[in-house]
C-alpha cells in the first residue's frame, strides 16, 4: 500500500470518528430518542384518542415491552446480517471479475 494510500484512509477515519462523537459534545443534554418515540407523540398531540392498530408479535408471545438491551441486539444482529450479506454479494462479483480477467 501506498504512503498516500494510508494517508487517505487515516483522514478517513479520523472523519469517521469524528461525525461520530463530535454530536456528543456538542449537543450535550439533548435526547437522541428513536424516530418511531417521536412519531407517538406527534400522533398523541395531533389525535389524543388515537389507539394503535398492531402489537408487535414479540411483545404479545412475551406479555410486554421487550428490553431495549434484547430490542438492541436484534437491531445489532439483523445489522450484521445485512452487512455480512452485503460483503458476500461484493465479495463474489469482485472475484468473477478476477477469474473473467484470468480466463481472457
Amino acid at each position: 500500500m501506498k504512503g498516500s494510500d494510508k494517508k487517505v484512509i487515516a483522514a478517513i477515519l479520523l472523519a469517521v470518528a469524528l461525525i461520530a462523537i463530535v454530536p456528543l459534545f456538542v449537543l450535550r443534554g439533548a435526547e437522541f430518542g428513536g424516530s418511531d418515540d417521536a412519531a407517538s407523540r406527534v400522533i398523541e398531540q395531533i389525535q389524543t384518542d388515537y389507539e394503535p392498530w398492531f402489537t408487535p408479535v414479540l411483545e404479545t408471545v412475551i406479555g410486554g415491552e421487550i428490553p431495549g438491551e434484547a430490542e438492541s441486539l436484534m437491531f445489532c444482529v439483523q445489522t450484521g446480517i445485512g452487512a455480512g450479506i452485503i460483503a458476500f454479494f461484493m465479495g463474489r462479483f469482485v472475484e468473477r471479475r478476477k477469474w473473467e480477467n484470468n480466463r481472457s
